[in-house]
């Protein structure tokens, strides 16, 4: 699956890395794949300079790189950048974009979010990749994150607004690295996949299946239940006799149609009630509440 999303490309791809394993190196690679396919690269370098960048790159289609360079002031305090990390805005980008003459939809590298992270609040830089997704002139977005310098908020918010998202970890060998591709499909699939890598010199990305661990594969015995009544003094089942017996009960609350008849059936002489007032009752037909104390 790596393989296939730096070939392609699309959408916003995350590259997650920490301290323990760089994924500047596949940053690198995803630069190349672009530029072979015929794309425009702008790079927002704030962390290497760009000779680091270009090092390797197939030298006939680097024409097509455009460095911005923030690197080393990306905050614009010695005014020796020409990107600052102010200016990472949708119009500001969009412009950049603009001003090249192979006006076309490009790739936009960002090395790295985090230094963007640092100096713009999570809800603003979040509008911005999304403006610059729907703008149409990018047509993918490359970033590099370094996950283990911020709080885990912060990287959830970015590794939701990623269609993909590669965290890089060290492997047991020092020529492999791990990384672990999540891809969502616009339909809303979500494929997963672990696969060993590694970076030559010339940009050139080698992946390698990562086996299965052993046993993982194998079933699980099943395990024999216990039944809990076997050692009851009683018996909690009925036998076949008992089971008729007590279908055959009739239950006190459901009446059959001979006590439904009879209790509907009007009887000769039933009992009624009927009150003949006397002399003592002082009733009122005009206010029958009369002799109430209201």
């Amino acid at each position: 699956m790596l393989l296939d999303v730096t070939q392609t490309g699309g959408g916003f791809i995350l590259v997650e890395d920490t301290v323990q394993c760089s994924g500047r190196g596949l940053l690198r690679c995803f630069i190349n794949a672009a530029l072979k396919r015929g794309e425009d690269v702008h790079v927002l370098g704030f962390e290497s300079p760009e000779a680091e960048v270009c090092a390797g790159l197939d030298s006939s289609c680097v024409h097509r790189l455009h460095f911005h360079k923030g690197f080393p002031d990306p905050l614009g305090w010695t005014r020796r950048s020409s990107f600052t990390v102010e200016r990472f805005t949708s119009q500001h980008i969009t412009q950049l974009f603009k001003d090249t003459q192979r006006a076309k939809a490009s790739v936009l590298v960002v090395d790295s979010l985090s230094m963007v992270l640092r100096h713009h609040d999570p809800v603003v830089f979040s509008q911005t990749l999304q403006e610059l997704r729907k703008g149409g002139v990018i047509k993918t977005i490359i970033g590099l994150l370094h996950s283990d310098l911020h709080q885990q908020g912060i990287v959830g918010i970015v590794c939701h607004l990623a269609s993909t998202v590669i965290s890089v970890a060290p492997a047991d060998n020092e020529r492999n690295s791990v990384a672990k591709t999540t891809r969502r499909t616009k339909s809303g699939k979500v494929m997963q996949e672990e696969e060993y890598f590694s970076v030559s010199e010339d940009a050139t990305l080698s992946v390698q299946a990562k086996p299965r661990q052993p046993g993982r594969g194998q079933k699980e015995p099943d395990v024999c239940e216990t039944d809990p009544t076997s050692n009851l003094t009683f018996n909690l089942r009925l036998s076949e006799d008992e089971r008729r017996a007590k279908e055959k009960v009739a239950l006190p609350f459901v009446f059959s149609q001979q006590k439904k008849s009879a209790l509907l059936r009007p009887a000769p002489g039933s009992g009624r009630i009927v009150y003949e007032p006397d002399a003592s009752d002082d009733f009122d037909e005009e206010d029958p509440d009369d002799d109430l104390d209201v």
